[in-house]
């Protein structure tokens, strides 16, 4: 069959016709490295993804998901990236407050057999950060991949009274389509390219129908959202509350007991999972529950009956299985408070707005009004000022919009849902704007000067042009 990289591939056959049937695989976690002088090779390789198929991908250090990197805040982080596959490549570190040329913007992208070298302080706050591909035109494809892991930014001092590292989760959650064959089926084409690329079958760390052994205990989840178009509402099968702590920009003001939490594709959050009632033997389900959508067209567009269900936005997914097991004698606490939040915007400071329509029609996605040129500067930003920006979806299709190289503040939505939900509170990078709504948010840039983006992180709409260069002087 045809690979992700383009080349024809060989699949090695499974003992038996692909399995349809779903067996519960234990989830696995990423490889870890410690970005100092780190070597990150990307080429093709091929995995089982738990139907018994070795299915063709492209990895990171042979990896899947790709190696999770940690590093301390005020270290340096180094790394050098080699291309092994057939295409152009740059990757972006999402989330972190790099120089421009360390930042991933496409203009960087190096050739087969090229390489390219990363070397930055981490000033960013202690969180769940994340990186992956930022070729132009190929991010989708990159990332449906299997291009992409965590990056996680510690601060012992700041996080002494959550979960230890043994009790922690990382998480990349994901929908994918499978072929007939078990290997995964990318084709961004009519409605698939207007509403983003969706699947019916839910992946955790690169694998189907996974679940984890807990202790009763509080474990700490760090979960990104890395689907090309995929809105998750995260939900316990068992009705429990879940405690919010973190979601972009790292630990919020305070801890929120939630039962559902939203995540578009590329926002993280971090919560507690509380199985400290749990008895041996019990099973919670993490799922992403049945919603509805606000807005039009975001269902199977033009496609009907059964396969516009399947590749629905909001349709119901089992994600990741919880089995209680064992004992153990700290089960640890679900704290009261967290470590005090440094300043965020103040939109009284504001010296300026600006206005950003996000428009997908006709099978175009447009930042007001304009598709991506790789050297036309869009905005020019002044360092350190402050200021109003507004996001407004005039269109069909859910937008989660990224900013690199700065966090903002969210501070209002206008039409659609109407206001702002725990997880949009905090430093944000990624924020998700439905259809009729028009979000606000408080931007300043005090990291870096250079040219870098703000863009749709529906995958297919950024490859098709939802993005602007945003120089910042």
């Amino acid at each position: 069959m045809l690979g992700p990289d383009g080349v024809l591939h060989a699949i090695a056959a499974p003992s038996a016709p692909f399995d349809r049937v779903r067996r519960r695989n234990p989830l696995q976690f990423a490889p870890e490295l410690t970005p100092r002088e780190a070597r990150l090779r990307v080429a093709p390789g091929a995995r089982d993804l738990g139907r018994g198929v070795e299915a063709p991908l492209l990895l990171v250090n042979d990896a899947l998901p790709s190696p999770t990197l940690r590093v301390r805040r005020g270290e340096e982080f180094s790394a050098r990236m080699e291309n092994g596959i057939d295409d152009p490549l740059i990757l972006h570190w999402h989330g972190l407050t790099a120089p421009d040329d360390m930042d991933g913007h496409p203009r960087f992208a190096v050739d087969p057999g090229e390489r390219y070298d990363y070397r930055f302080r981490v000033n960013d706050r202690p969180g769940t950060y994340w990186y992956h591909s930022h070729t132009h035109h190929r991010t989708g494809r990159h990332t449906y991949f299997g291009i992409g892991g965590l990056l996680i930014v510690e601060d012992p001092e700041a996080e002494r009274d959550l979960p230890p590292k043994e009790r922690e989760l990382p998480i990349i959650l994901q929908d994918r389509r499978l072929g007939d064959d078990g290997s995964l089926v990318y084709d961004p084409v009519g409605p698939s390219m207007m509403n983003g690329f969706m699947g019916p079958e839910a992946l955790a760390n690169g694998t189907l129908d996974t679940f984890a052994e807990v202790e009763p205990a509080v474990y700490r989840a760090r979960i990104l959202n890395g689907s090309n178009a995929r809105i998750f509402r995260l939900a316990r099968s068992d009705d429990r509350s879940m405690t919010l702590i973190a979601n972009d920009g790292g630990l919020l003001e305070r801890p929120v007991s939630l039962p559902w939490v939203d995540v578009a594709p590329a926002e993280r959050v971090e919560l507690l999972l509380d199985f400290r009632e749990g008895n041996e033997g019990d099973r919670v389900m993490l799922r992403s529950l049945s919603f509805d959508p606000p807005g039009g067209m975001m269902g199977g567009g033009m496609m009907g009956g059964q396969m516009a269900i399947a590749y629905q936005q909001g349709r119901p997914l089992d994600l990741l299985e919880f089995r209680v097991s064992g004992q153990t004698t700290d089960p640890g606490f679900l704290p009261e408070s967290l470590p005090s939040m440094p300043g965020l915007p103040d939109p009284a400071a504001s010296v300026r707005e600006r206005h950003f329509a996000f428009t997908s029609r006709m099978m175009m996605h447009r930042i007001n009004g304009r598709e991506f040129e790789m050297e036309r500067i869009d905005e020019e930003v002044p360092f350190g000022d402050t200021e109003i920006w507004t996001f407004e979806n005039d269109g069909n299709y859910p937008h989660p919009v990224h900013l690199h190289a700065t966090h903002f503040r969210v501070l209002d939505r206008r039409g659609g849902r109407g206001q702002i939900f725990p997880w949009e509170a905090g430093r944000k990078d990624t924020v998700l704007v439905y259809p009729g709504e028009a979000v606000r948010v408080a931007v300043r840039f005090t990291a870096e000067r250079g040219l870098f983006l703000l863009h749709c992180h529906n995958l297919e709409h950024e490859d098709h042009g939802m993005m602007q260069n945003i120089l910042v002087v």
